[in-house]
């Protein structure tokens, strides 16, 4: 399958209060194809909206003509951003190395979210500190989506702040205006500096669908591997030298056991916040894919269990 045909369903928590002409239920009342419930025929009402089972159900019961319309649900273009973290050690490595290219994953998952607005006809915005002040893009326009990835995703610098994510997500809330509730805010970082949990909250309370995107090294960040008494490299991300850590066996056990529990505790922690974590450790398009649409999936199981939608 070509790359740019890779995309995966935008299943939302709420119902969109997006633009019109889109391809995703709305909160509002019009032409879709989700029904919304049943009222009286009034005049002006299109007769094609007559729902002429139940019309002949309540006529009959109450011995009077009775005409009965079915409403259904808008469908809207949804509205997405996607918030980058752009700190010195989302940098690394270089594609080549045996160690996850952070770089590589961002524009993989970028790519992807672009072009799965782009199949429902939404509108993509983008948020990043790549220089140290915030890079703002609002979702106002179909052709930002383009942008993403020539431009946006790209950029060679990462000189973010290690407080960048949690900057983002109190800069997006002072542009509530621009996005509205049902708005995807789709934050992509390793959360090895995690923001607060009272960020996250914030950032809900505007009843944005927030989805955490975690890429870590699936060896060295959420294990670490058996290396004790070798030498290994260690690139430091803020001066960028090389430098030899060598561990005992106990020492790698350990680092081993503190990394696991910090992804443990992160998706725990995120999850009891009452967000959805997606967890990458691969550039390849097709394993990001396969990571998107699980959490798709597990959006669509919820809501059947729920029952439906919430507008």
């Amino acid at each position: 399958m070509p790359r740019h045909e890779l995309v995966f369903p935008l299943v939302p928590r709420h119902r969109l209060l997006g633009l019109a002409f889109g391809a995703m239920p709305s909160a509002r009342r019009g032409l879709g194809s989700d029904i919304a419930g049943s009222r009286p025929y009034r005049p002006g009402d299109d007769v094609h909206a007559i729902d002429w089972n139940a019309s002949a159900r309540l006529s009959s019961a109450r011995g009077t003509d009775e005409f009965v319309v079915r409403e259904r649900y808008a469908e809207d273009a949804p509205r997405v951003v996607v918030v980058c973290d752009r700190r010195p050690g989302m940098e690394l490595f270089p594609p080549g190395l045996p160690w996850l290219s952070k770089r590589e994953v961002l524009h993989s998952a970028g790519e992807l979210i672009g072009a799965s607005t782009a199949r429902v006809r939404g509108f993509v915005g983008y948020l990043d500190y790549a220089e140290g002040e915030p890079f703002w893009r609002p979702p106002r326009s179909q052709r930002e989506a383009g942008r993403l990835e020539e431009s946006h995703l790209l950029y060679p610098a990462f000189r973010a702040p290690e407080d960048n994510v949690e900057r983002a997500l109190d800069y997006l809330g002072e542009r509530r205006r621009a996005l509205p509730a049902g708005t995807f805010v789709f934050v992509l970082s390793d959360f090895l500096a995690p923001p607060p949990p009272e960020t996250w909250l914030r950032a809900l309370e505007h009843r944005w669908d927030v989805v955490p995107v975690v890429i870590q090294d699936p060896v060295w960040e959420q294990s670490f591997p058996d290396v004790g008494g070798i030498g290994i490299p260690i690139l430091d991300a803020a001066t960028g030298r090389v430098e030899t850590l060598r561990l005992s066996g106990t020492e790698a056990r350990a680092r081993r056991a503190h990394n696991e529990q910090r992804l443990r505790a992160l998706r725990e922690g995120l999850v009891a916040l009452g967000l959805e974590p997606i967890v990458l450790s691969s550039p390849d398009p097709r394993e990001v894919l396969e990571a998107f649409l699980e959490w798709a999936d597990q959006r669509r199981y919820l809501a059947g269990r729920e029952g439906r939608l919430t507008a």
